[in-house]
This record gives structure tokens, sequence and C-alpha cells, in this order.
């Protein structure tokens, strides 16, 4: 099963934009930076990955779930997608938590303005 991983990747990718379709959270409330944030949050985690490899800290390994193609030495075509993943996935966890504090928020100051 060589597309075992990335497929579970995209299925996840696929599931955090449902999710953020449904509650408008991030790309579906601003498409432009959204897009920006997701871009440098990536690249941000690359060049972290980049350094791990050259330290010799983060090595490929072997998996019959991966598709087996190296977009660079170490870096499995599997890694920017799951960074993707994360990143999206931080960011919808992020805007769906701060959502969820400000109506607390709201209602606590509307029961304080009540009593």
């Amino acid at each position: 099963m060589p597309l075992g991983y990335l497929g579970c990747l995209l299925l996840g990718i696929a599931c955090m934009l449902l999710l953020d379709r449904r509650f408008r959270l991030f790309f579906w409330r601003d498409p432009a930076a959204a897009g920006l944030v997701t871009a440098a949050g990536t690249a941000f985690l690359l060049l972290w990955d980049a350094a791990g490899i050259a330290s010799g800290i983060f090595l490929r390994g072997a998996s019959g779930f991966a598709t087996g193609i190296v977009l660079a030495e170490e870096l499995p075509l599997e890694e920017p997608v799951f960074l993707v993943f994360l990143v999206l996935c931080s960011m919808v966890l992020y805007t769906g938590a701060e959502r969820i504090l400000d109506r607390r928020r709201r209602g606590r100051a509307r029961r304080r303005g009540r009593a």
C-alpha cells in the first residue's frame, strides 16, 4: 500500500477543510490570509526540517505505506503534505477555540449586564 500515508494525509486535509467550511474558521473566513499563513507556516516548518536533516536528527526511515518518492535527501513527498495538514489543523483548532472563548465571554458579559 504505497499510497497509504499520503492518502491518509490528503483525507485529513479534506476533513479539516470540510470542518473549516462548515464553521467558516480559516480559509472560508479569509482565503487570502489563510493562504499566506499556510504558505508561511509550511515554509518555516520545511526550513526546520532542513535544519534537522542537515544536523542528522531527522531521518526518513523505510515504510511500506509511503510512496518512496524523495524530494530531497531524507525529505519524502509526504513531509510537505503533512506540514500543510499540521498548519491547517492548528489554524482550524486555534480559530475554533477563539470563537468558542469569544462566545463564552459575550455570554458572561450579557449575564453580568442583566444582574
